[in-house]
């Protein structure tokens, strides 16, 4: 069965940081490149930041530049998002989506081919 799963989601206070993880089962990120995504109470979702399959190619939306880092260890088949300095407005369900690609330059978060359940981030006092 392939699937995406997401792990580290939490209530944080303003200021604070988390890292999510998104782990694959049943087959290999190696040729996927990733994205993250998020969708607050009442919104659409959004794309928050892309990483090539090598990782040498990574892109973020400008709500969260200079805050978020996206990263991936392909030895472990996981891809991460350091989430620091986090607002009340990040507050969401944080999707993890992995779209297969022959390019390795790709950061991409249109087409994806799988996706993860989420999970919850809550940012407040």
């Amino acid at each position: 069965q392939l699937q995406l799963v997401e792990f580290g989601g939490g209530l944080v206070q303003p200021g604070g940081s988390l890292r999510l993880s998104c782990a694959a089962s049943g087959f290999t990120l190696d040729y996927y490149a990733i994205g993250w995504f998020r969708q607050a109470p009442g919104k659409e979702r959004e794309g928050v930041s892309c990483i090539s399959r090598s990782g040498g190619s990574r892109n973020y939306a400008n709500f969260v530049k200079g805050r978020f880092t996206i990263f991936r260890d392909n030895a472990k088949n996981t891809v991460y998002l350091q989430m620091n300095s986090l607002k009340p407005e990040d507050t969401a369900v944080y999707y993890c989506a992995a779209r297969y690609t022959t390019t390795q330059g790709l950061c991409a978060l249109n087409r994806m081919d799988y996706w993860g359940k989420g999970t919850l981030v809550t940012v407040s006092s």
